[in-house]
Order: C-alpha cells, then sequence, then structure tokens
C-alpha cells in the first residue's frame, strides 16, 4: 500500500469533481475546488474521519468495499478505479523488478513479420528487442547504449530539435501517454530502482514532465495512428497496435501501413535501405 500516493490521488480527483457532477448544489460559499472531504465520505458510505485519514496518507488499507465506495463517489473510470486499487495493495501486482529478457518466441516473431516495424518496449519504455525495419524507420538501436534507448528519456530530456521524437507528429500525445503509463508502473514496481530512478531523472530533467505527472492521470487515449517525418524517404503514416506481454510487462508494438498505399511503399523502401536509412542528414 503506498498510503501518500493513494491520498493525493484521492484528493486530486475529488479536486477535479464538480459538486453539480455528484448530484450536489455548487453554492455560493465553496472555498477550494472540487468537492468536500466530508461529501466524498457520504457519498462512499464510510465514515468523515476514515476518508481524511485516507487523504493524509494515515489509515490502515481499505478494504475492498470501501474503495468501491469511493470509486463511485468520485465517479472513477475503470482504469482510474484500477490503479486505486494497485496504489491500495488490494490486488496482485506481479513482479515487484521489471525483467529485460525478452521470451525467444518473440525474438523469432519480430524477424518474421514481413513490412512491419516491430520492437519490444519495457514498462518503463525501454526498447529491449527491435527487428530491421523497426531501426531503419525510427533509429539504430543497436549502435546505442541500453540507457539511450529510452523511448521516455528520448522524448522528454533528447527531443528532436522541433520537439518531436523521431521526427513524429504525435510526439506530444506520446509524451502524455508516457507519464500515464510510468505512474501505473510505479505502482506496480515501487521497489524497482529502475523505475523510481526513471521517474526521479524525468521530474528533474523535464519541465513538462513535472508538469503532466502532478496531473496524475491514468486514463490515456489509445494512438492508432502516427506519422513521421524520415530523413530518407519523406512522411509516412503507420496504423499503430500495442500487444501487452503480461508475464514480463512488456508491449510489442508493431507499425504497418494498408498494402498498396504510398505508406507501405514507403515501408518497403526502408526495408531495402536498412537501419542506416534513419541515419539524420539523409534526406528523400
Amino acid at each position: 500500500m503506498d498510503k501518500h500516493e493513494l491520498g493525493m490521488f484521492l484528493r486530486n480527483r475529488r479536486e477535479r469533481l464538480r459538486p453539480e457532477d455528484a448530484g450536489l448544489p455548487s453554492g455560493p460559499r465553496r472555498r477550494t475546488p472540487g468537492l468536500r472531504r466530508e461529501e466524498v465520505a457520504v457519498l462512499a458510505h464510510m465514515s468523515i474521519e476514515y476518508y481524511v485519514r485516507l487523504e493524509q496518507g494515515r489509515a490502515p488499507r481499505p478494504s475492498g468495499e470501501v474503495l468501491a465506495g469511493i470509486a463511485a463517489a468520485l465517479r472513477l473510470t475503470d482504469t482510474e478505479t484500477a490503479h486505486l486499487h494497485v496504489l491500495a495493495g488490494t490486488v496482485a501486482t506481479g513482479p515487484t523488478r521489471l525483467r529485460r529478457d525478452v521470451r525467444p518466441s518473440i525474438l523469432t516473431l519480430l524477424d518474421r513479420l514481413p513490412g512491419t516495424a516491430a520492437f519490444v518496449v519495457s514498462a518503463t519504455f525501454e526498447v529491449l528487442a527491435w527487428n530491421d525495419l523497426a531501426a531503419a524507420l525510427m533509429e539504430d538501436f543497436g549502435r546505442l547504449d541500453p540507457d539511450d534507448r529510452n523511448l521516455a528519456r528520448r522524448a522528454f530530456l533528447r527531443p528532436d530539435a522541433d520537439g518531436g521524437l523521431y521526427g513524429s507528429s504525435s510526439a506530444a500525445s506520446f509524451r502524455q501517454a508516457v507519464v500515464m503509463d510510468l505512474r501505473a508502473t510505479l505502482a506496480r514496481h515501487g521497489d524497482d530502482p529502475a523505475v523510481t530512478g526513471l521517474v526521479a531523472d524525468l521530474r528533474a530533467g523535464s519541465t513538462e514532465f513535472a508538469r503532466l505527472w502532478e496531473q496524475r492521470d491514468v486514463e490515456r487515449v489509445p494512438m492508432l495512428t502516427k506519422t513521421f517525418r524520415h530523413p530518407a524517404v519523406g512522411s509516412v503514416t503507420v496504423d499503430c497496435d500495442s500487444m501487452a506481454l503480461e508475464d514480463r510487462d512488456q508491449h510489442l508494438v508493431l507499425y504497418t501501413a494498408p498494402p498498396g498505399s504510398r505508406d507501405a511503399d514507403a515501408l518497403t523502401l526502408l526495408g531495402v535501405l536498412g537501419p542506416g536509412a534513419a541515419v539524420p542528414g539523409r534526406r528523400p
């Protein structure tokens, strides 16, 4: 149970909820945003004292029934409710340390996906494995030290000159998704130095990350397409699919384009050019 973060999450969501959203009058005398603590307690059918102690990080672990009442009172989404349970320590969170080894079957699969840029990322956005087309589209990861293969560090601490990520037009959305995913990762692996160290570095090194982190959002919108401005083939728009590898808390990311499209032709050309195609300075 992460008492401090649980309390902060409850307060953040309470202050975001308008009284009228909960069927309460807004009234002219409210001095703080959102609902009052006592209002949440009444809506959640629990004592005011206990809810206050939860927000202050002084209460013992709440039961599943109490959390269900709080989730209903705060109008939490399914994703936010699941995050609430993780913070409260009422669900199994799996291995406490991240695994960096990729299943051999997934490594084999990467090389059997023609026309698909595919790679595996850890829960901290470290690129663990990739095929040649992913290296040609994004970067030759094999030439980088492991620390430099982290997409979260790349997005916030070493972005492209125009603020993008490999020329991607969706860099801002990606950065928001990174923050949300890392908050969930920290809840699952709070004792892993790789996780806590990454979050600390990003909070210290990026004002944008620090701002987004304090919003405590966990409900992300999937990115269905992404456009890269590539130095060798120009603009390439790809469909994005991400498949969870739950046993190791990793994701297999796939970039594809509709057969016969100009973007599919660009991916085919990148497959011929190989990883060196992503070298900055090479122009179409």
